[in-house]
């Protein structure tokens, strides 16, 4: 039941992506969504999502936000007469221990421009991030900490 529910919100994002509703488009999407949710696993055994809608639509929102702010800071510094960077990579200790959790993580912290998901410690307690400006690692630390991170921690738990 669960993966029909899946396939069906999948095959309407890609009708929703594409922006054609049409028989055809949406069978494809179907298609597609049953192609993916065949290559995905299923969540280990004893792991229990609790998807709450409203936190998950704070976090999209907080997303869009850091997107926009990263963005127009991104887009500042490369037209700016002196690119005054210090590109660098830190460590960011985990919080979240799930795979789900630390992939959507990663995921967000790679999506927004300046920043880069390098790689995951094998003990999964420590990201690596590349930063375009490393010059304070302690703030951006305190800021994937306070915005992402605690976000996706009450979204799913």
């Amino acid at each position: 039941m669960t993966r029909l529910v899946f396939g069906l919100i999948l095959a309407i994002l890609w009708v929703a992506l594409t922006g054609s509703l049409t028989p055809h488009n949406f069978l494809f999407g179907a298609a597609l969504a049953a192609l993916v949710l065949a290559v995905v696993r299923p969540p280990s055994e004893g792991v229990v999502y609790r998807p709450r809608p409203l936190r998950l639509l704070a976090l999209a929102l907080l997303f869009v936000t850091e997107l926009a702010k990263s963005s127009l800071a991104v887009a500042m510094t490369v037209i700016s007469p002196r690119m005054d960077v210090k590109p660098g990579i830190f460590a960011f200790p985990l919080t979240v221990d799930r795979d789900l959790e630390i992939t959507l993580l990663a995921n967000l912290i790679t999506l927004t421009p300046g920043t880069l998901s390098v790689d995951v410690s094998d003990d999964r307690k420590t990201l690596y991030v590349h930063a375009l400006d490393c010059a304070d690692p302690e703030a951006q630390r305190r800021s994937i900490a306070a915005g992402f991170e605690r976000r996706i921690l009450e979204a799913l738990r």
